[in-house]
């Protein structure tokens, strides 16, 4: 979803491509449950996040954009401390092969760091998969102004 923008004097030219025509591609975007990581350079390589589903805490996605250097140490710094032996998630490991091989198994979860589920990101998104995973999802900042328990998923989605 998004919206192709062109220079007023562009004009189309068949199998070639300019500057002259984009695409901005609409993400979507909401806060998520941030209930571990995959350590890496500059403390993690990948979030692992989710939302509530009544008591329980549903995995969506491991975020891996939307770091520099930087923010992925600072982020480390305010997550560090909530290290726990508990993986917080119910529905790991992922039982479904994803198209791309990208689903969190029993072995590769053995190589995270499980968190307490008590801090927030906001998050984009391009859309929610048949699987109620993310695609393409990218890391926007921390939410210290919202409650993890009352983290779900987005009304009007599957």
């Amino acid at each position: 979803m998004g919206v192709i923008a062109k220079r007023k004097g562009s004009l189309y030219e068949a199998g070639k491509r300019s500057g002259a025509w984009v695409k901005c591609r609409a993400n979507r975007g909401q806060e998520l449950v941030i209930g571990g990581h995959i350590p890496g350079p500059h403390g993690f390589d990948s979030l692992i996040v989710g939302y509530y589903q009544g008591k329980d805490l549903m995995y969506v996605a491991r975020v891996r954009n939307g770091f520099v250097p930087v923010s992925r140490r600072q982020v480390f710094e305010r997550i560090r401390h909530l290290a726990s032996a508990t993986m917080p998630f119910a529905n790991l490991p992922d039982t479904h092969k994803s198209r791309w091989g990208d689903e969190l198994t029993a072995e590769k979860m053995k190589k995270c760091v499980w968190l307490r589920p008590e801090a927030v990101a906001q998050i984009e998104f391009l859309e929610w998969t048949a699987g109620d995973r993310l695609r393409h999802s990218q890391f926007v900042g921390l939410r210290a102004d919202k409650n993890p328990r009352d983290v779900v998923k987005e009304s009007g989605e599957k």
